[in-house]
């Protein structure tokens, strides 16, 4: 392991990262909210700590082994989210708490978009920014994590994809190289964002509200710069606009790379995880709005919009809002809220176990009926027309096991300091599929939790976002043996 190079890395991370906060130091003189200063000390803090690591190991020139890429995939996470707190403790009468603010921070980065904060709307304008431009930053994070870094360490949805599955990110091969590879996502995703961004102005937000919902709407993140989110505006085109952009970034970054170089489309109806996806948020949504409108919770068109709206934004893990669907009738709350498992697309900004992997375990379910049927007979697994390997089976299975003990673990945890279950199963859930929104005592926010409660969930975001086994491998002894 080459600690001295892992450090070297951190040491540079931390001072670009003091960059980002820059804008909002920008944008707070601009509105003159007053919270310039705690973006400044925020800067001093991290470059500071940035040079203590960098500047003894500057010389170190070391070849990174997979050893050292698991270190450096976890420790870019929790390390700029912890960083990234320092603002919002620091703005002034009305700042987070030392664990309110880290839980924020690590909600932001891993585009979860849990919050501890009442009164979002009289917050100042440069932290306002701030939360939307961390989302942001984690989604582009997630994006380049998953098609270009964890399938090289055999790690995450992609890693399956990639090697075993047909379609277009095996077929292009992105670029050849990993820095080539994120700098043609970066392309992508600032695009998408722009776009998204010209979309929203044009529907009637103002450009600092468009802003900062492009940021976290491209990012599958959810943040707003409103209590009431998307529903403060209660405008049907900005929540269409909503829709659309949740559904692309629901998709794997692969397929829009292929559309962005080839110009073509049909690739996203061939490739069987972006259908699957498709037809299960249509399946889901026509399961919803029928039920809206036979139970009389809203009216024809009410009823097709926020049916709509909160299927994608739940299913995709994005965790925006126009409606409380956890006060909707009958099983409605369970049902929306078990679809966030699924989540999005390998690949995407998306959270939840992944698309991919909902495929295999159904395929795997099926097959083992058809051995009880015909016991001797060599039934393979298939996605789209291709076999899929018994190993990779294995890995999938693994990957729910480990998902559904470290659910029950942290479940038991967060009811042990005195939560009760609905609330307790909803914000694990909710954390580990880095979804948001929550039921029971959390459907508001969570800024009532007990604070033991608030770092399992901290954990919890953290193990969903690196797709569990990155955090689960530094645990093993035999990882850390020469």
């Amino acid at each position: 392991m080459s600690l001295r190079v892992i450090l070297r890395i951190l040491g540079l991370l931390l001072m670009l990262f003091s960059l980002t906060m820059m804008p909002p130091i920008l944008i707070s003189l601009w509105f003159r909210d007053g919270a310039w200063h705690a973006f400044l000390i925020g800067i001093a803090i991290t470059v500071l700590t940035g040079l203590l690591l960098f500047l003894p190991n500057r010389h170190e020139r070391k070849e990174l082994r997979i050893r050292d890429g698991f270190i450096i995939a976890a420790m870019f996470w929790t390390v700029l989210a912890l960083f990234g707190s320092l603002p919002l403790m620091l703005f002034g009468a009305d700042a987070l708490s030392l664990t309110d603010a880290v839980f924020e921070s690590f909600s932001g980065l891993t585009t979860t978009g849990a919050t501890v904060i009442t009164g979002i709307d009289f917050l100042p304008e440069s932290i306002l920014y701030y939360r939307q431009q961390l989302q942001w930053l984690g989604g582009m994070g997630i994006v380049v994590l998953a098609v270009a870094i964890l399938p090289t360490l055999g790690v995450g949805g992609m890693a399956l994809y990639r090697t075993e599955i047909p379609g277009p990110l095996k077929d292009s091969k992105l670029t050849p190289r990993i820095t080539e590879t994120a700098k043609a996502l970066w392309y992508i995703y600032a695009s998408l964002t722009l776009t998204c961004f010209v979309a929203y102005m044009l529907a009637g937000m103002n450009w600092f509200d468009a802003l900062g919902h492009s940021f976290s709407t491209v990012a599958i993140g959810g943040f707003s710069t409103y209590d009431a989110s998307i529903g403060h505006f209660d405008n049907a085109a900005i929540e269409l606009i909503c829709v659309g952009f949740m559904l692309i970034s629901a998709f794997s970054f692969s397929l829009h790379f292929v559309a962005w170089r080839e110009k073509r489309l049909t690739h996203y109806f061939q490739d069987p995880e972006a259908r699957f996806l498709m037809l299960f948020l249509l399946g889901l949504t026509t399961v919803t709005v029928i039920s809206l409108w036979l139970t009389d919770t809203y009216d024809t068109q009410l009823g097709l919009r926020h049916g709509l709206f909160e299927v994608v934004s739940v299913a995709t893990t994005a965790g925006f809002a126009v409606a409380d669907f956890s006060v909707w009738p009958g099983a409605l709350p369970f049902l929306l809220f078990v679809a966030a498992f699924v989540g999005g697309c390998s690949g995407s900004t998306g959270g939840g176990m992944k698309v991919i992997r909902i495929i295999l375990i159904m395929k795997q379910g099926m097959r083992e009926v058809m051995r009880l049927i015909h016991p001797n007979a060599v039934i393979a697994v298939k996605v789209g027309k291709v076999s899929v390997p018994d190993g990779i089976a294995q890995a999938v299975w693994g990957f729910f096991s480990a998902y559904v003990m470290l659910f029950f673990l942290m479940l038991v945890g967060v009811m042990a300091t005195g939560v009760d279950q609905v609330t307790a199963w909803s914000t694990v859930g909710s954390a580990l599929n880095n979804l948001g929104p929550a039921l029971g005592e959390a459907s508001g926010h969570y800024g009532d939790m007990p604070t033991l409660a608030k770092w399992i969930l901290v954990v919890a975001m953290l193990l969903g976002r690196l797709e569990i086994f990155t955090i689960l491998v530094l645990f093993t002894p035999a990882f850390w043996r020469r």
